[in-house]
């Protein structure tokens, strides 16, 4: 019995290491993982991002087709709408992507519209920082070699954390102004 358990289990650790060795390698590549599809390059032209904060998944759609289905890490206490600046929490809402920013400290970024105006009109009236500079970005410099790992705990500090590869594909993929929907 323990052997056949022991064996169950290197087989599936064997799975997982091969499985993560691959989208890892395509993510490099400048791919997007498709699951059983494999390694796909083409870049569609992304117009809208839906992030599930409850999923811990963000969803890119070109023309209200669906081309990319992606894992993320969020921020380290992500229950509930960001309030103040320093709460660790995602935001809740829609947000334009505002810019493109190549000289990250997370690899690569895409710089969100938080605060909108109403986070900001509210801010103002209880007189405190509802925070800023929420992005969607890659992994620390130094440490793109975690891949695909980084995903298993919310580790930010408000952003939405992808791999390294996911980064650039959705850096190139999505434009500024392109719609990004928050939900818990």
């Amino acid at each position: 019995m323990k052997a056949a358990l022991a064996a169950i289990l290197l087989a599936a650790t064997a799975y997982f290491v091969w499985d993560w060795v691959r989208v890892d390698a395509c993510l490099d590549r400048g791919g997007m993982w498709a699951g059983p599809m494999g390694c796909r390059t083409e870049l569609p032209e992304v117009d809208r991002i839906l992030i599930d904060k409850s999923d811990r998944k963000l969803v890119a759609f070109e023309r209200g087709r669906v081309v990319a289905t992606m894992k993320v890490a969020l921020g380290r206490d992500p229950a509930g709408n960001k309030q103040v600046e320093g709460d660790n929490r995602t935001p809740e809402g829609i947000y334009p992507i505002e810019a493109h920013k190549p000289d990250s400290a997370f690899h690569r970024a895409l710089r969100l519209g938080y605060p909108g105006a109403r986070q900001q009109a509210r801010a103002e009236r209880g007189g405190y920082d509802p925070g800023s500079d929420i992005m969607i970005h890659g992994l620390p410099n130094g440490l793109g070699w975690i891949g695909s790992l980084q995903h298993r705990m919310d580790w930010t500090q408000g952003c939405i954390a992808l791999t390294n590869g996911e980064v650039d594909w959705l850096y190139q993929s999505a434009r500024d102004g392109t719609p990004v929907e928050i939900r818990a």
